[in-house]
């Protein structure tokens, strides 16, 4: 019994690794996809609107199944049309990291784009009128007040994601639910080590509130609780 829990400690490394990958990459798409929203060109606009839209009414296991899957073939025949003889398998890792990421950047924007609206607008012209250029306005003014605008909807985009996670089990990558199922199968008791694996979720989801309110306290200072 106690191999199957050491498997299961295995797999919970694999989840924390796929969840804090997919969060870099939705980080990333949420930054560009906030910053398109309040660029003011059309094109850009409407870019990021659809690809918020599209996101948030489709299934999460139907984007991974068609990343996985049909990526594999698109790519393939990519390569057969090329000329080329060689084949692409997209591996487990990083469909379920691209297809995670993917569709919390929608998210992430919309929570990056609210961040941004909610600092005062004479903040930013006071910086250039001092003669800041964009990109240390950015860093300077925008960055650390956007983080504590953002913080509330980040946190909550996060945890989702991290229950998300448990969908990369579907396309093979043997992560912390799959061993957790292996396990079960394997020993006809299910409750014992699924009820493990949610202990195991719940210990990552509260250690990670208690970081999140470390950046939270950081970001707060000379500000009132209420005001965020």
């Amino acid at each position: 019994m106690t191999g199957y829990y050491l498997t299961i400690l295995e797999g919970a490394a694999l989840t924390v690794a796929v969840s804090l990958a997919s969060l870099l990459v939705a980080i990333l798409l949420g930054l560009a996809g906030a910053s398109a929203k309040l660029s003011g060109r059309k094109p850009l606009v409407a870019a990021a609107t659809l690809y918020t839209t599209l996101v948030r009414g489709v299934p999460e296991l139907v984007l991974m199944l068609l990343i996985f899957y049909g990526g594999t073939i698109g790519l393939n025949a990519l390569m057969e049309a090329l000329g080329s003889e060689q084949t692409i398998d997209i591996e487990p890792f990083a469909a379920g990291v691209i297809t995670i990421g993917f569709i919390y950047g929608a998210y992430m924007t919309e929570t990056f784009r609210g961040a941004i609206l909610a600092i005062p607008k004479g903040q930013m012209e006071a910086a250039w009128a001092f003669g800041m250029g964009p990109l240390r306005t950015f860093w300077r003014i925008t960055l650390p007040q956007m983080i504590r605008y953002a913080l509330p909807g980040f946190t909550n985009n996060w945890l989702v994601l991290i229950k998300a996670t448990a969908l990369v089990s579907l396309i093979g990558l043997q992560d912390m639910t799959y061993r957790a199922k292996q396990a079960s199968a394997a020993t006809r008791e299910p409750f014992t080590f699924l009820l493990f694996a949610a202990g195991l979720f719940l210990l990552y989801t509260w250690i990670s509130l208690w970081a999140l309110r470390q950046v939270e306290a950081r970001y707060s200072l000379g500000t009132k609780r209420g005001q965020l």
